[in-house]
């Protein structure tokens, strides 16, 4: 096992790629939001249907869980992950703390995207554009850090080799988890009634 170790090129620029498309989104979110709050009777661009929309997400407490807007969150998260994709894609060598770090801070996002597609369906019965696209980001970049980590410092040969085995069936697995997503919220909001 290699202490420290440079990232794959790919998964930098993946990385870079999602905190882009993340960062848009949680920006378009918060102007969102601001206007909302200049007019609460604002139309907003992203609400297109009864089923698509951001409004009603914005308005209730699931859009600001600390107190303040999802979305602020979001701009520093992903501001901060760009960051260190632009490092990464330095191939800069790193440690393997930063490595279990980087994970463990995606898979915080991960939680929480989990619980904001189960309010969204569920509780909302809505799909906010934007949040879809940071939950479109959101996994494909914890299951990529989650598995080059494993794969790189897994504590067993065993685990490396999963890690590996995992990193060759990513979009695989990326697309079941989107499947998934896409089925829930067909089961419970019929979106294909929309269409």
């Amino acid at each position: 096992m290699n202490p420290t170790a440079p990232s794959p090129r790919w998964l930098a620029i993946l990385l870079v790629a999602s905190s882009l498309v993340g960062l848009v989104a949680a920006t378009a979110l918060t102007v969102d939001k601001l206007d909302l709050l200049r007019d609460p009777g604002a139309e907003l661009s992203c609400d297109v249907s009864p089923l698509v929309g951001c409004g009603r997400g914005l308005e209730s407490w699931q859009g600001s869980l600390l107190g303040f807007p999802n979305s602020i969150i979001g701009m520093a998260a992903w501001s901060a992950l760009l960051a260190v994709a632009v490092i990464l894609l330095m191939r800069s060598q790193l440690s393997v703390w930063f490595w279990v770090g980087l994970t463990a801070a995606l898979g915080a996002a991960l939680v929480l995207v989990v619980f904001l597609i189960a309010q969204s369906i569920y509780v909302l019965g809505v799909l906010c554009p934007w949040c879809l696209a940071t939950w479109a980001v959101t996994i494909p970049a914890f299951l990529a850090t989650a598995l080059f980590t494993l794969s790189r410092f897994g504590r067993s040969h065993r685990g490396r080799a999963i890690g590996r085995a995992g990193v060759r069936w990513l979009p695989t697995t990326t697309l079941a988890c989107f499947f998934v997503v896409a089925l829930l919220a067909q089961v419970r909001l019929d979106v294909l009634s929309f269409l």
